[in-house]
């Protein structure tokens, strides 16, 4: 018996990370999206890995990991938030490949500006707003996002027209 024991929690922990590793993405969003600087991101990153681990024997093979996993992850980087009171200074990278683009390419001083205002729009957003514009950004259906953040597709069809109309009033587009 106890050697079915063991088995079982070894298979559990090949399957976990198996599914860590093929949605490890989702981490790496949240922890960039949440968290500011290597170190907090690194974190905070740990912080959802474990979080994931301990609810992972809750967790109902019927659904969608990575829906799951998008839930769990963003109200760990939720609370990170909160808890090191980062709302008013934080920096948000969506996506590091295109900063890095637009650092190479100093003749698009443009659109590198248009990049920094987002970034700075969205680190200002209160954090379900951040969670909700990332899902976005990453073209999750509307449903998706509702059974992610446990809201109705009207509220997010709703709060995703008001952002898009924020942030055209604050990149002035």
């Amino acid at each position: 018996m106890e050697c079915s024991i063991e088995m079982s929690s070894e298979s559990t922990q090949q399957r976990f990370a198996a599914l860590l590793d093929e949605h490890r993405k989702i981490v790496f969003k949240v922890a960039n999206t949440y968290a500011n600087g290597v170190d907090d991101r690194a974190d905070l990153a740990q912080e959802i890995a474990s979080q994931l681990w301990r609810a992972f024997p809750k967790y109902d093979a019927q659904r969608s990991f990575s829906t799951w996993m998008y839930r769990i992850a963003l109200n760990v980087g939720i609370s990170f938030l909160r808890s090191h009171d980062r709302h008013a200074e934080h920096a948000v990278a969506l996506d590091e490949a295109l900063h890095d683009r637009a650092d190479d390419n100093a003749t698009d001083l443009a659109a590198e500006q248009q990049l920094r205002m987002l970034d700075g729009f969205i680190a200002k957003l209160a954090p379900l707003d951040r969670a909700l514009l990332l899902l976005y950004l990453e073209d999750h259906r509307q449903a998706q996002i509702a059974d992610i953040l446990g809201t109705s597709e009207s509220n997010v069809a709703t709060k995703i027209s008001r952002l898009k109309q924020r942030i055209r009033n604050h990149i002035g587009n």
